[in-house]
C-alpha cells in the first residue's frame, strides 16, 4: 500500500523553508527570492503556452519551462550541505534561444526604436513575462555577489528576456496587430 502524499508539511508555518541540502532559511532569504521569481516567470510562461496556438512554439515554451525548473533547482541548492546531483543548464540551452530569436527576427521588420508593450493580448503577456525575466535576472545577479551562482543561469535569463521580446513582436505580426513604436517627445 502506498503512502498518501500531502501538499502541506507544516514545516514552513513559522516563516522558514529548506534549501536543497536541508539548510533552513527564512522565506525572504535571497535564494528563495531568486528561485521564487523564476517560479513566477515559469508560471507566466505556462500561461503564454496555454494561449498560443502554434504547436511548435508550445513545445519550445515547454522546453523553456523545463530549463527554468533546472535553474530554480540550481538556485535553491545550499552548496555546503547538498550532496544531490542536480540537473544542469548547458551552453546548448542558450544557443537554442539564440537560434529561435534569429529565426523569428528574419520575419520581423527592422527595429530602430523602442516598442511600446501591447498590440495583442498574447504579445502583452510576453512583455509581462519579459519584465519578470529581467527582474529574475537582476535578483540572481545580486544573489551571485554572496553565493555561488552558475554563470549559465544568468546568461540563460538574459537571453530568455530577449527571446520573450522577439516572441512578442512575432506574435503581434502573426496576429495582424499593430506594433506601436515609441516616439519620444523632445
Amino acid at each position: 500500500m502506498t503512502q498518501e502524499w500531502k501538499i502541506y508539511t507544516k514545516t514552513g508555518d513559522k516563516g522558514e523553508t529548506s534549501l536543497i541540502g536541508g539548510k533552513r532559511v527564512p522565506k525572504y532569504h535571497e535564494q528563495i527570492e531568486a528561485y521564487g521569481t523564476l517560479d513566477e516567470l515559469n508560471s507566466y510562461i505556462g500561461l503564454i503556452r496555454d494561449l498560443i496556438l502554434n504547436e511548435k512554439m508550445k513545445t519550445l515554451l515547454l522546453e523553456i519551462q523545463d530549463r527554468l525548473f533546472t535553474a530554480e533547482s540550481l538556485l535553491a541548492e545550499d552548496k555546503e550541505t547538498s550532496s544531490r546531483i542536480l540537473p544542469q543548464l548547458f551552453e546548448d540551452d542558450i544557443l537554442l534561444l539564440e537560434k529561435k530569436i534569429d529565426e523569428m527576427n528574419k520575419e520581423l521588420p527592422a527595429l530602430n526604436s523602442f516598442v511600446l508593450p501591447g498590440g495583442h493580448p498574447i504579445a502583452s503577456h510576453c512583455h509581462i513575462a519579459r519584465c519578470i525575466c529581467r527582474r529574475a535576472e537582476r535578483i540572481t545577479i545580486k544573489l551571485s555577489e554572496n553565493y555561488q551562482v552558475s554563470e549559465l543561469v544568468i546568461k540563460y535569463l538574459n537571453r530568455l528576456s530577449d527571446f520573450l521580446f522577439v516572441l512578442a513582436r512575432k506574435i503581434t505580426l502573426d496576429m495582424g496587430a499593430n506594433e506601436v513604436i515609441w516616439k519620444a517627445r523632445i
